[in-house]
Formats: structure tokens, sequence, C-alpha cells
């Protein structure tokens, strides 16, 4: 028997299996224990819908194509979705796959149907955009779409947990890769949305895909590690359910070993080895009302010996997802530590579900009013809309994974109001989640009534309040340290506009020089009179042609040549007239590090594309040796307005006296000059000390002012510039 034939056959035996686990019989015996038939007609056929149309489509192992989205919809029927979402389901992949469109299906199917396939279709590539760019595009475009109905994401996660469940098809580099992206991606917003059934199958499912080797090696130590860990089990849930029992409490008490990817990441979050991860056994107790929590919580402690500080309140302080439950950490039978869960019935089914409860609570007939998770999705989304504003696609995915699920604080507005914060954020991150034009006017921030630095991380129970003043702008420098997307995108987003606005004077200045060199009048610069050069560099109007002459993404002279009549390109060029620095110019004017010029050096610039103009002294080596020569340099001078700090360096040579860096700093802080960078290079056997400083001075004058306080130091015994 040669190898297609066994291997046809070993196809035909795996669809049949496939058939009998995820075939249509199989979905509506699910679907009868809990929809009306009607409905259960509509879910069959958008079955005979999407068979017809994936017909001959196979996947890579092997069965029809049909059975993947059946196995889609058994997920969610298992978590009792409604037939809308289950027909969905079905036809996800139609509108990618096959030649039916959006219309076609909302005409068949409905409107509802046709807007939660198209959310969950990819975003089709366009020529020229890399895969990362894609791939970014297509998850912003899920994400939107499920602002506008949570289900979309619902129908995402089931796709994306069968394909993590039969990737053995796939080549070694694209499981990891898909591996990668749901741990990044798919995990996390299931797991911000309270869906921890399919969130633990992922991770674990990821974990095994991206490290096959590792996961293999932990498994095998948390069986060792645990032993028996059946019986361990049922020894803990007896005396637990006996001691719950004897003080009048009703309880499901559910053990169970952590799934492995949670104490894998436990260990790499903490930086702990194995074998002081400790609770690998966990417990749920589930009750019938709130005050039992508190109840059993005391009976617990009284069973097993509590560890204080691993004990945290969910119920009064719930988790960004709107999970509710006690949890405290015992020490058990053995030495062992176990983690215990203290919740009601509801807590438990929101717990698991999540945003699904929603529509489970609609089928149930129990009202049709927002679940907390759904009311807390919502917000998020909400944030979603707000932060993608004009980011690229890219930047909008890292934002989105700067703000999926993280450890947070809760911290408390002047009015006693309760704000959520991941974990590390500081006063603009709080400020910025009060209100956007809060965050932008911030400078301080009182934290329990004491002035702090913005930069100060925030902890539980704090009250904070922020001081604002009304020129105030936000900086560069909060980028280094803001934890949440929004704070993140709104400064990104300002410092993007600002150095849009610096591009356009700097951009027109230099074209207006240009042209002045040209002998073209500066009435040209019209948008009507420019309409045709604009038509050339294919730009829509005069502002985007000075933001790329600004950024150095065109030089101003050979724009400006495109300016001048058909019978002037002879034209004599004038006397080069110099730029004005001022020294206020921001985002777009550069000062070179290499020689570090300040007001009062002979200077010149050069473009360079997305820093603008790099300002160097005339004797510096870089503008001695560079390539080009003279025709490629921006004439500059200072200007009579000139303002600001600039950055010297200063190399100093003295005896190695006790003492000898203060007294040296004393004098230049004397000197009304800070120091930004001490070097101090090895002395290689010499008695003398070298040390290099970058220091803030206004110009030359106050540079030399500096130096001879400096040489009147007794150990000093050369001052130079470098």
């Amino acid at each position: 028997m040669d190898i297609p034939v066994i291997s046809r056959i070993g196809t035909a035996i795996r669809t049949q299996r496939v058939a009998r686990e995820y075939g249509i019989e199989a979905l509506s015996r699910v679907l009868a224990e809990y929809l009306p038939q009607e409905q259960i007609g509509e879910v069959h056929r958008a079955y005979d819908f999407g068979a017809r149309m994936h017909a001959g489509q196979n996947r890579d192992s092997g069965e029809p194509y049909i059975y993947h989205p059946l196995a889609v919809a058994r997920i969610l029927a298992e978590m009792r979705l409604d037939a809308t979402t289950l027909c969905a389901a079905i036809l996800h992949d139609v509108i990618e796959d096959t030649p039916v469109d959006k219309k076609e299906i909302a005409k068949l199917f409905g409107r509802d149907v046709a807007e939660l396939v198209d959310g969950v279709s990819k975003f089709h590539r366009v020529e020229g955009m890399t895969r990362a760019e894609a791939q970014a595009e297509s998850v912003r475009k899920l994400l939107l779409a499920m602002a506008q109905d949570l289900r979309v994401i619902l129908v995402k996660l089931a796709d994306r947990l069968h394909n993590m469940r039969t990737l053995e098809g796939l080549d070694s580099a694209k499981r990891r890769r898909v591996a990668q992206e749901t741990l990044e991606i798919y995990a996390p917003i299931a797991q911000r949305l309270g869906i921890n059934t399919l969130r633990t199958e992922l991770e674990d499912l990821s974990f095994h895909n991206l490290h096959p080797k590792r996961y293999e090696v932990f498994q095998k130590a948390v069986n060792e590690r645990l032993g028996d860990t059946k019986s361990l089990i049922k020894e803990i849930e007896h005396k637990l359910e006996r001691g719950l029992r004897e003080e009048g409490i009703g309880a499901a008490v559910i053990g169970r070993q952590k799934n492995l990817y949670g104490v894998y990441e436990k260990m790499q979050r903490k930086r702990v080895r194995f074998l002081d991860v400790m609770d690998l056994l966990g417990f749920r107790i589930v009750v019938a009302k709130l005050d039992d929590c508190y109840r059993s919580l005391g009976i617990i402690h009284h069973i097993f010996r509590p560890i204080s500080e691993l004990f945290n309140d969910y119920i009064a302080n719930p988790k960004v997802n709107g999970y509710q439950s006690l949890h405290t950490t015992c020490v058990g039978p053995q030495g062992r530590k176990i983690e215990v869960q203290i919740r009601t019935r509801d807590m438990h089914h929101i717990a698991e579900s999540g945003v699904a409860a929603h529509w489970q609570y609609k089928l149930g007939g129990k009202g049709d009013s927002q679940s907390a998770p759904q009311v807390r999705a919502r917000e998020w989304l909400g944030n979603l809309f707000e932060m993608q504003g004009g980011a690229g696609a890219l930047d909008f995915i890292d934002n989105v994974k700067v703000d999926l699920f993280p450890d947070e604080v809760y911290v408390f507005t002047p009015k006693g109001h309760i704000r959520r914060l991941p974990r590390g954020a500081t006063a603009v991150d709080f400020a910025y989640s009060v209100h956007s034009e809060l965050g932008d006017h911030c400078v301080a921030a009182r934290i329990d009534q004491q002035l702090e630095p913005l930069n100060t991380p925030l902890r539980n129970g704090q009250t904070i309040e922020i001081i604002t003043a009304r020129h105030a702008r936000p900086n560069a420098a909060w980028l280094n340290y803001v934890k949440t997307a929004k704070a993140r995108s709104h400064i990104r987003n300002f410092l993007k506009n600002q150095r849009e606005d610096e591009a356009i004077r700097l951009g027109r200045r230099l074209l207006e020089i240009a042209l002045r060199e040209l002998k073209v009048p500066l009435s040209v610069l019209k948008e009507e009179a420019a309409e045709s050069v604009l038509k050339v560099f294919g730009l829509h109007d005069l502002e985007d042609l000075f933001i790329s002459i600004g950024t150095g993404s065109r030089l101003a002279p050979l724009v400006a040549r495109h300016f001048l009549p058909d019978n002037g390109l002879s034209a004599t060029v004038g006397d080069s007239l110099p730029l004005a620095v001022e020294g206020t110019e921001g985002l777009v004017i550069d000062y070179a590090k290499c020689c570090h010029p300040i007001p009062g050096d002979d200077i010149c610039g050069y473009v360079s594309i997305g820093r603008g103009i790099v300002v160097h002294r005339l004797e510096c080596r870089h503008v001695q040796t560079r390539k080009g020569g003279p025709q490629e340099r921006i004439p500059l001078i200072w200007s009579e307005k000139v303002q600001g700090d600039f950055l010297a360096e200063v190399r100093l040579k003295a005896e190695n006296r006790r003492g000898l860096l203060a007294n040296v700093a004393g004098e230049i802080s004397s000197a009304n000059a800070s120091i930004e960078n001490v070097q101090m290079p090895d002395r290689n056997g010499s008695e003398a000390l070298e040390m290099r400083f970058v220091i803030t001075v206004r110009d030359r004058v106050h540079l030399a002012r500096v130096l001879r306080r400096l040489r009147r130091l007794d150990a000093v015994q050369r001052v130079t510039r470098v």
C-alpha cells in the first residue's frame, strides 16, 4: 500500500471522528438543551449555506473545511450563546474564502449576522503593506467591530481556540507565530473580558506550541512534584465540605491542579524557581449568598493556617473585568500551599463566562440588563475608540497590548471616587484617566496631601489631587513612565501635532529663503499658484509641502526650482541668505552631539530625514570631512533673539585631590550653569585626573565665564572646550 493511499485512509478516519464530534448532528444535540426549535432551524439553514459555499475546500489536516466553522459554533454553543452568534460562527469565513459578500449574508440571514461575520473577517492586505501592518490592521478592525457588538470577539476567540487545538498540520515556524500572537492579543482579551474558560485553554495551548520541549519538562516536573494529586485533592475537598456543613453553609467545593502556563508565567513574573512555587493546587468554594463568602473565609482559616500577606478581597474591589471573589492562600496537608477562592453562584458564573454571561442570562429569561463585565468591557472599548485617534495600526496595537489586563492599584480622587489603574501607574496616568484636559495641563500632584513628582508610582488606597497650569503642555519625557494606553496615546498625538506645527513653520522659512536665492517672488506660495508643484510631488496642500521640507524629507532648494517659470530655468542664484536659529524651534531643529554648538559659534546645518535640520559648528570634524561639501550645507546664523539653554562639553585636567569633583561642581553651579553628564576616563597610571563635563550654558560668553571660574581652582591644570 503506497503512501498517498495511507494518507487518504488516515484523512477519512480523522474526518469521521471530527464529524461525530463536531458535525451538525452533534451541534444540534447541544442546541436542543437550551434553544427553541425555530432558532435551531436558523442554525441548520446557516450550515446548509456554509457547507455549499465551502464545498471542495479542505483544511491542512485533510478534512472538509466546513468542520472548522461547525467546531467554532460548538464551542459557542457550550457557552450557551444565542442563535445569531451561532449562525455568524458557521459563516465566519465565507467572506474571506468564498465569493459571498456582506450584502448577500445580510439578505439571507439578517443585518446582525452580516455585521458579525464582517467584523471577524481579516483586513484585506494592501500592496506594499508588511505582514505586521496587515496583522495589526486586522486586529484593529476586529476590536472596533467588537465595540459595536461584543459577540464579534466571542466568535473570534472561539475561532482562535479551535485553530490552536488543530495546529499540528502547520510547520513549526507558523505554529510559533500563531501561538505568540495568541499569547499577546487573544488570551489577554479573553482575560480582559472575564472569559476564564477560553483564556486558560488558549494560554496552555500557546505555551505547548511556543515552547514544546519546555512544556513537556514542565508538565513532568509538576506531576512528579504533586505525585498522587487526586487523593490529596479529595482529602482537602472533604475537609472543607465537612467544616462548612458543620457551620450550616451549603457549598460546592471544587479542587483542581492549576494550569501549566499560569504557574510558568508566575515563575517568570516573580523571577522564582519552580521549587519556590508552592501553590500548585487551587480550590473554589461556591456558596449561595454574599454573606456566606465572608463566613466561609473564617471557617477555612480555622481549618488551615492562612498566609496573611496572600489575601485579596476582589468582592469589595472587583477586578477591571468585573471578576469578584475572595482569594486566600493557606498551608494545607503535607505543608503544601493551597489557594482558595470563595464566591457566590452568580460570581462564579461571571468569572467563568465573563461578557458571555449577558446572553446566557437573556436566554434564561433573567432580563436584558447588562452584566457588570459587559459594562466594564464597553468602558474599555470606549477608551479604544478615543485612543485610536490618528495613530497608525502598529501604534494602536502597542497601546492595546499595554492596556490588556494589567495588575491593578485602586486610588481615590479628592471626592472619594475610586479609579482603577495598572500597577506602576503614575500621577500622569491618573490625570488622563479622569479627563484628557486634566492630563494635558498637569504640572504636579498631591498624593495623600504631600507634593510629589508626576512620575511617582501610585499605591493602593492613596488619594490623588492633580495640580494644573493653564499654559502647561504634555512632555515627551512622560512617555518613559506612563503605563496606561490612554495616557500614552494622548501624549503621542500631542507631540505629533506639535512637531507638524513646528515643521510647517520651519519648512516655510526654508522655502522662502530658497525662493529668494532664485529671485522668485514669494507670491507663488499661494495655493492656486503652487497647484502644479503640489501635483508633481503628489501632495494635497502647501502645509504638506512645508512639513516634508521641515522634517528633511525634501530639500528646499530642489523644491524651489519647481517654482521657476519655464523660461527661467537658467536663472542666476542670488547670494545665499542664512536661516536664523532662535533656539525655540523644538522638535525640528536638532543640535549635533559631536560638537555641541552654542550661540556665538559659527554654524551651518544639514537636512536629516525625520530630524529636520541638524546644526553643527563650522569647525566640527564631521563638517570638514562630510562628502558633498559646502553645496549640501544650509547656511545658518544665530538670531539676535536666541534664547534657551544649550549643551557644551568641557575637558578638565587636574591633580587628584580629595573633594575635587565637589569643588568643580560647586564652581559650575555658582556660574549659573548645570551639569548634565560627567565622564572620568581611566588614568592609565598618571597622577593627573581627566574629567569631561557636559554642561548647559546660554552662549559663548556664559561658557567663558564658567571656564574662568574653573581655572581659578588650585588643583586644576588645564580646562578646554571640546
